[in-house]
């Protein structure tokens, strides 16, 4: 069995280098159990040295032209081979504990697809709130967070992978489409709990408070409006790292 990890990378020269890390790090567990696995990242229209760090830290590098995440994350996912997609966020750091988990789950056969809890780097107390509500959502409801999502590369293809008319939000879609194919075929999506994933706490950063208030009010009134309206969903795309 082959695992194929995805990671969609837009002007992420800043972080990338230590995703990687974590990324090749907890790698090492697919081959204490025997699996193989291969990284690939999806370049989509970075103006900075992405392509150049992907490479130099051993993945294979495609390139996406029109700036999106959804689409950038299927273009790689077209470039893998591996029965299994682990998707990965550039900014976001794995580690070998959780790998182990995910290997668990996909090895036991009962899964479709999966993810797991976030923790947010940094000690931002709104934000940590907003986060474990996040957590606790994602648990009750099975919605994978973009940030780390692995689902079978056969039920990935047969749903269409994500939806390209989202900016954002469109892991939220594919969980949707997924659930529907799992209980037609008697399996599940799953949320790991034990380790979280540790994510960038940017946004937090370099975002005020009113401009992430502003975009969290918007989408929970008009979601999917917001969500494919690429001016709504600046953070993912003005640039700002």
């Amino acid at each position: 069995m082959k695992i194929s990890i995805v990671i969609p990378a837009f002007n992420e020269e800043r972080l990338l280098t230590e995703s990687l890390k974590a990324i090749n790090t907890a790698r090492a567990v697919f081959v204490r159990v025997g699996l193989e696995s291969e990284l690939i990242v999806c370049d989509n229209n970075s103006t900075d040295r992405t392509a150049e760090i992907a490479q130099a830290a051993g993945a294979t590098v495609v390139f996406e032209p029109v700036n999106q995440i959804g689409r950038a994350r299927n273009t790689g996912a077209a470039k893998t081979s591996g029965e299994w997609l682990l998707f990965i966020d550039a900014d976001t750091y794995p580690s070998q504990e959780l790998f182990t988990e995910v290997v668990e789950q996909i090895l036991v056969g009962k899964v479709i697809a999966g993810g797991c809890v976030i923790k947010l780097q940094g000690n931002h107390r709104a934000a940590a709130w907003v986060t474990g509500l996040w957590n606790w959502v994602s648990r009750k409801r099975r919605l994978v967070a973009g940030s780390f999502i692995f689902v079978e590369t056969a039920a990935f293809r047969q749903i269409g992978g994500f939806n390209q008319d989202f900016y954002a939000g469109e892991e939220l879609d594919l969980a949707k489409r997924l659930h529907r194919l799992a209980r037609k075929t008697g399996r599940e999506i799953i949320i790991l709990h034990r380790h979280p994933i540790t994510t960038s706490d940017r946004k937090v950063r370099l975002y005020k408070p009113w401009e992430l208030l502003q975009f969290i009010l918007r989408a929970g009134l008009r979601p999917k409006a917001v969500m494919k309206d690429k001016s709504a969903c600046y953070a993912w795309y003005d640039g700002r790292r």
